[in-house]
Parts: structure tokens; sequence; C-alpha cells
């Protein structure tokens, strides 16, 4: 167990380790080709001081405020400046259409909002039709205030005068770390979104406990990459980072996360699985090209039971893909396939499978360098209890959790709330199990398991993992179909996204009919090495992307849709 500070919220948080880290570097931001700038965490803690207190003057205080954008350390500043004593902070997804984001504005009561550019229009719209309560307007982007807008860095070069001129308002603002500070929508995967309330208690108690097993410090070097307003992104790239005094950047995007990494010499960073599925792929491919697949091969097998720094040394080349730096990759939002994640780990690089739910703030349980087992979410973190509740004979059942972590409860959804709170507990709505070591597998969503005829129980994610290892697959989504005579008689079907020209090279094939039976042929080697009952009767080819929502979750209910 690591050492590490003891926090009571998040104004504590930055207070305290503002002190120990002030003068290392908090963020360093491209200003152009070859040029950045850096910000200290002393320099990041006064904007967040200044521009709260900026906040207070505008008549905020206790007030909503969102804050929509790419991830950019503007956002951050904005989110602990209000959730830091000037009143509750509203996440809103980057992604949300107009007439989405206009109801979610209306349904949290916003009366304020920080937001990047490019959502200029659409909020000025708004705001001259009365949307809800909101009243004012904060840029990111602009350096002044005009045409009613406010300017963020204008706020905090004001809020830096008050400072100056002694106002404490903000600085001396109580934190009530049982108060609802943090209202987050859920992704709505399965049903509408609901709003979850956290108070600073939930969000610190899940730093301490993610600081205490991760081997992270101020000496590490972060990758943002996953939506801000998500709170794994939120807590686990953004808060964690602060509390550990290390250095944040910022991806460009998908298609630059392997110079991203690079650049900026990241050690620590969080993606979804397919991320590093398609990075594996790409790795194998260019192995197999330049004719040294084979060689890697015998060197992991070889070097199979040797130290993770002596296979860092033996796989250096593939390392410094990476840029040479990494310490620790973790995986989250979805299940990653354990190939991947075994394939990483001989290889001498410690890719580590986190879980966590919204409502949970989010870690639940997450691997580590030295506690891991292949498949699984790792342990359940220090102060959280975890038990599977309704097991079957196979020890698969819901998971439940209780700890400090575990929100307050759905905003104004008494009904919702008492559906997955019980006596503290936490219904996940996940299936999983729980073995002899603590170790927590999860099998996957309550709602998306199919129940067949005989009563066995298929878990898509689980085929979903091996149908993506097929050559030329991007994605899969594995669905029931019922028999038209007999509605019970359900059987599995596959809906595959392809990539043509990957296809069309690999199996030498180039009509859609050949297309279809050499992927069909892939799938019955998967059928053969499966139970009987567990076999794909048919198949589905797309080349459209599956519906999914902003953090890669497959929208399955929506998915259904499409091939009904």
């Amino acid at each position: 167990m690591n050492k590490c500070i003891e926090i009571t919220d998040l104004k504590d948080m930055l207070k305290k380790t503002g002190e120990k880290y002030g003068d290392r570097p908090a963020y360093k931001i491209r200003i152009k080709e070859n040029e950045y700038k850096i910000y200290t965490h002393k320099e990041v803690r006064q904007m967040i001081n200044a521009l709260g207190t900026a906040l207070i003057s505008l008549n905020l205080k206790g007030k909503r405020i969102a804050v929509i954008g790419e991830n950019r350390f503007e956002w951050e500043i904005a989110y602990l400046a209000i959730a830091c004593g000037t009143g509750v902070v509203v996440p809103l997804d980057k992604s949300l259409p107009e007439n989405e984001l206009k109801r979610l504005i209306e349904r949290s009561e916003v009366e304020a909002i920080f937001y990047s550019g490019k959502y200029q229009d659409k909020l000025k719209q708004m705001l001259l039709e009365g949307t809800g309560k909101l009243k004012h307007l904060i840029s990111m982007d602009s350096k002044t205030h005009s045409d009613g807008i406010y300017s963020q860095s204008e706020l905090i070069e004001i809020g830096n005068v008050l400072l100056n001129n002694g106002n404490r308002e903000f600085l001396d603002s109580p934190i009530n770390s049982e108060e609802m500070n943090i209202m987050l929508f859920t992704s709505g995967t399965t049903s509408e979104s609901k709003v979850v309330a956290l108070c600073h208690r939930n969000l610190c108690s899940n730093l301490m406990d993610i600081a205490s097993v991760l081997d992270i410090d101020s000496n590490d070097r972060i990758l943002s990459f996953l939506p801000l307003h998500h709170v794994f992104e939120c807590t686990v790239g953004f808060l964690f980072s602060l509390y550990r005094g290390c250095q944040t950047s910022f991806c460009d995007g998908i298609r630059h996360i392997l110079e991203n990494l690079n650049e900026y010499e990241i050690t620590f960073a969080s993606f979804v699985p397919a991320i590093y599925e398609n990075t594996y792929r790409n790795i194998i491919k260019r192995l197999d090209k330049e004719g040294k697949l084979e060689k890697v091969r015998k060197l992991e097998e070889q070097y199979k039971d040797a130290t993770m720094a002596e296979k860092k040394e033996v796989f250096k080349e593939i390392h410094q893909i990476f840029g040479g730096h990494i310490k620790l990759f973790i995986s989250g939002a979805a299940a990653l396939d354990p190939n991947v994640e075994r394939e990483f780990r001989n290889w001498g690089i410690n890719l580590c499978q986190g879980y966590g739910l919204t409502e949970t703030s989010p870690v639940i349980g997450v691997e580590t360098n030295t506690e891991f087992r292949v498949g699984s979410i790792g342990k359940a973190l220090p102060h959280i209890e975890a038990k599977i509740e309704n097991e079957n004979e196979e020890g698969i059942g819901e998971l439940v959790v209780k700890g400090p972590n575990i929100m307050m409860g759905y905003y104004q959804n008494d009904e919702a709330t008492k559906e997955v709170l019980v006596d503290d507990w936490f219904y996940t709505g996940d299936l999983a199990s729980i073995d002899k070591d603590g170790y927590i597998f999860i099998k996957g969503r309550k709602k998306s398991v199919i129940v067949l005829k005989n009563g066995k129980n298929i878990f898509p994610e689980e085929m979903e993992n091996l149908v993506n290892r097929i050559e030329g697959v991007k994605e899969s989504f594995i669905f029931g179909k019922s028999n038209k005579k007999d509605k019970d008689d359900i059987k599995i079907y596959a809906k595959i996204v392809y990539d043509k020209d990957i296809v069309k090279t690999a199996y030498k094939v180039d009509t859609e009919k050949e297309i279809y039976n050499a992927l069909n042929k892939r799938i019955k080697e998967i059928n053969n090495t499966m139970p009987p009952y567990k076999a794909i009767r048919g198949i589905v080819l797309s080349e459209i992307p599956l519906i999914k929502t902003t953090t890669s979750k497959i929208k399955r209910q929506e998915e259904i849709k499409t091939v009904e």
C-alpha cells in the first residue's frame, strides 16, 4: 500500500497537495509546434482561487454551473473553481446533439455554463430563448468579455484583483463533503439518462484508494484522452493527477495517441479497450511484415518468467512505439480482450484493467503492477466491499458493492435510487464472479445477458471478444434472435462491422458473397471451440460503426433495432 495524503474534500486536496507539489509542473500544453507552456501546481491553484472568487462576484454562489468542451486545461480549472467553493458543477457530454444539450441544461437547472468556442452559437440561441435558468455564458476561448459573454481568462484576471484587494469569499467558503457538489448524467446505454449526485467525500475516498494501490507519483506524466465529462477520466486522469502532483498533457485525438505518448514522454494513460486491441493488431502486423514475429514469439516463451524490467529491455523496440517511458496503462469502460492484456505483459508493459461506474465515483477495482490476474478487473479497492448476490452454480451473480465512494443517489429520482441502493449496498447491474483470492471477473451487463431455452446464459461481451479477433473485423455485436414458431427458442447471431480492404486482402475475396463466406468460415472455427449451445448461428455484415456512448460502450437496445 502506498502512502498518500489524507484529504476531506477537493479544496482540502488542492491546499495540501499544492503545498507539497507547488513548484512541480502540473500541465504541459503545446502552444505551437515545438513550443510549450508549463503551468506549475502553484499557478493552477492560484487560477482556481481567482476564477472561483470571480464567479462568486457574479452572484453564482450556491448555483449550478455546467462545463462543456473537449479535454483542455481550461475545462479542469473551471470544474475545480465551481466545485471548491462556488456551487455545484455539472459536466456535460461534448457529443450531445443540440436538443439533448438543451434538455440537460433545463433538467440540471444550470445558471451559467463554461464552453469551448464551437458551442457558442447554440448556447447564445438558448440564452436568447430563455432556456431553463441559464443566465451567463463563459467562453474558454475568448480573451475579453464581449457581446454579453464572459471570458474565462478575463474572469481569472478580475478574480486576482479581488484577491489582492482582500476578497476571501471563495478562499473561506466552507465545503460540506456530504452535500451534492457534482451532478453527472449517466450515459444511458440501456435507458434514459439519470442524474448521479456525488459529494466531495465520494471522489476523495476514491482518489485516496486509487493512490494507495497504483504506483504513480509526482514524477509521472499523464496523457488525458477519455472524455473529461465522464467520471473515469475526471477522477483518474484529472483529479488524481493533481492529487499526486503529476504533469498532464492533452491528446490531440485518436489518430495522434502514439505520437502524443512519444511527444510528452508519457508514463501513465487510460484508454478504452479498442485502443489497446487495435494497437496490438497493428504491432503484430508490423512485426510479421518485417519478418520479426517468429523471433518475438520465441523470446516471449524464453522470457515468460522474467521480471517486467527484464522484459522491457528484451522488447525495447515495442516499448519505443509507446515512447519508451510507459510505467502503467489502464483499460476501462468496457471488457478488455484477455489475450491482448496477456501479450502486453509478455512484452513487459503493465496493462491493467480497471472497473467502475458513474455511481461509484467511479473505480471499484483495478489491477496493479504487482496484483493482477488476466481477465479480471483486479481486487476491490481498500475501502470498498464487494460480494456476489444470487450466484448460480458457476459462482456468477450480480456484483454489489459498499463503500464511501457510492453515490448519494439519483437526483430527484427516489424510485430509481431504491432499485440500486439497498442497505448501503449498490447493485451494479453487472454479472461477475470473485475468485478465492478476491479477484473480480466481470461477465457482462445483467440486462444484456441472453437466456436460452435450456436456461443457459450467454454473455455477449465474452463472445464479442472472440469475434473481434478475426482479421478484418473492426467490432461486433452479439444478439439473440427468436424462432418465429417458438419465441423461447433463441439462437445466437453476430453483427460484424468489417474493414472491406483488409478482408479482401487477407482472404483474397472480392464479391459481397465471398466476403460473407470468408467471415462465416471464421465464425464456424470459433463455434468449434465452444459448447454447441453457444454457437453463433448466423451473421449480419456491416461497414457502419456500432452505435456507442462517448466511452465506447455499445448501445445495445439501439443496436437491436438495426437487426430486427
